[in-house]
């Protein structure tokens, strides 16, 4: 049987089941060679949300979930990956590639290639989310692989929720290939080169914050990030006697989906034609991608202020715009993590409010988790209620996550309960709920009474873990 060959860094409760687990498949692995395991977990978007990649500040809290990987190098000129949760998504549980695929004459696929392959076979779609480290390692860092790599997959991060199952799968990924092939990264690194995995090898535009918060998180307490592009700040702690739950509303949600992209596109928008009228020096960077020197906001919309954009540029965006007349006249946005479609409408307006407003608001909510009394309570409350409405303006809501945070508004701080807010990039997925500790039988009783009126199965989220640098790496070997 496989086993930790450090009893005391068992750490973490899930751990044993998932050694149990990989023993109940030990023919995937050489009896004779060491096994590595990493845990990468998932995450709550507490405070911030699609606001990271403008910029702002968020709050997120490491869930009790996580992803496991454990890996082994072999003398195969190939990787072997297999799932054991795949199927949830109908995909399929084992994938197998070439060393010579990803890296073609010695030379590591390019990003654009590296999307096609992986998108040639649907059902095998999802490991980009892990080969693709192996490409990032390769084209980032100059990383080769002399030999292959079997990774064995489990976790138990609800897939599409918004709770970032594909940056701990990432995450995990990352920490265990590095481990295997002798690679050293820093933290900060690791979790940059996982987004990178995502944006550029499986093709989503997701903002950072959920890598750093699954590589970086510390357990119990909510990661503040400066998404600017990622400067950590102290971690804060929930008051004792507060707690935050997620609510799953059972409405799958995809952070590569056109409503993401187009608020994030609508945004970009938005920065672009404020740097204009606010005679910013703008040069063509390439095709469609523009460079503002902007020493005024550092060249994130989340540091122009409420105020200022009330009264100097508000009136002046148009609330939506044709991405071909947005072209023929700016000639493109400072992001180069998405494109503009000519043919499409975009709303500008709103998109652009949102991280303004959103960076606001989490200031204000950090302060006030240092602030007792009921009072404060029902602010910090409040502050998600606007945040879960701004995202409903963006277009970013559903049926499903409105309803939840309409129940917890219902319930309200009498209940103890004192607000709600849809989580990650929107459009369905999990609630984030912040209640006095010790209300489970209330949020069970919403969540039951959710499932009643719309059919949709819930899962609860609580607790948190130590993200994966935190946890560090497990070495097994047979005893």
């Amino acid at each position: 049987m496989w086993q930790i060959d450090d009893a005391s860094r068992s750490g973490v409760a899930d751990v044993s089941d998932f050694i149990r687990t990989l023993n109940a498949r030990a023919d995937f692995f050489d009896r004779d060679a060491p096994v590595i395991v990493t845990r990468a977990p998932g995450r709550l978007d507490v405070m911030g949300g699609i606001a990271d990649y403008s910029g702002a500040l968020v709050l997120q809290l490491p869930l009790a979930v996580a992803t496991f990987v454990a890996a082994q190098r072999t003398d195969e000129p190939q990787i072997t990956i297999r799932s054991l949760v795949a199927s949830e998504i109908d995909a399929e549980p084992e994938v197998s590639l070439s060393l010579a695929a990803l890296a073609p004459g010695g030379v590591t696929l390019d990003y654009s290639a590296a999307r096609s392959f992986f998108a040639a076979e649907p059902r095998q779609r999802w490991a980009a989310y892990v080969a693709g480290v192996l490409i990032v390692l390769g084209r980032e860092r100059g990383v080769a692989f002399p030999g292959g790599v079997r990774l064995l997959i489990d976790s138990t991060v609800p897939a599409g929720k918004g709770v970032s199952s594909s940056a701990a799968l990432e995450v995990a990924t990352m920490q265990a290939v590095c481990a295997a092939y002798d690679v050293t990264l820093e933290r900060h690194e690791l979790a940059l080169l996982c987004q990178m995995v995502e944006n550029q090898v499986v093709g989503a535009p997701c903002g950072v914050m959920d890598q750093m918060t699954s590589a970086c998180g510390e357990g119990d307490r909510l990661l503040a990030l400066l998404c600017q592009p990622a400067e950590l700040q102290a971690a804060v702690a929930l008051p004792a006697d507060l707690e935050v739950w997620g609510i799953d509303s059972g409405i799958r949600h995809a952070v590569s989906g056109s409503d993401y992209g187009a608020v994030r596109v609508g945004a970009f928008m938005g920065y672009r034609i404020i740097a204009e009228i606010a005679g910013l020096p703008i040069t063509q960077r390439s095709d469609r991608q523009v460079a503002v020197a902007d020493e005024r906001w550092r060249g994130y919309l989340a540091n122009i202020t409420p105020s200022l954009w009330e009264t100097d540029y508000r009136d002046q965006l148009p609330i939506a715009l044709n991405g071909g007349d947005f072209l023929s006249r700016y000639n493109g946005t400072t992001d180069a993590v998405t494109q503009i479609d000519p043919d499409r409408v975009y709303a500008v307006r709103q998109p652009t409010a949102h991280p303004i407003y959103e960076h606001h608001r989490v200031q204000l909510f950090r302060a006030l988790l240092m602030a007792p009394g009921e009072e404060q309570r029902a602010l910090l409350g409040e502050l998600m209620y606007q945040s879960h409405a701004s995202y409903t303006a963006c277009g970013l809501g559903s049926p499903g996550t409105d309803r939840l945070v309409e129940l917890v508004r219902a319930a309200g701080p009498d209940s103890g309960l004192y607000g709600a807010k849809i989580t990650g990039g929107g459009s369905g997925g999990t609630v984030a709920v912040l209640a006095r500790r010790g209300m489970s039988a209330i949020i069970r009783d919403l969540a039951a009474q959710y499932e009643r009126e719309t059919g949709n199965i819930t899962t609860l989220l609580s607790g948190s873990s130590p993200g994966a640098t935190s946890f560090g790496v497990l070495r097994l070997s047979r005893q």
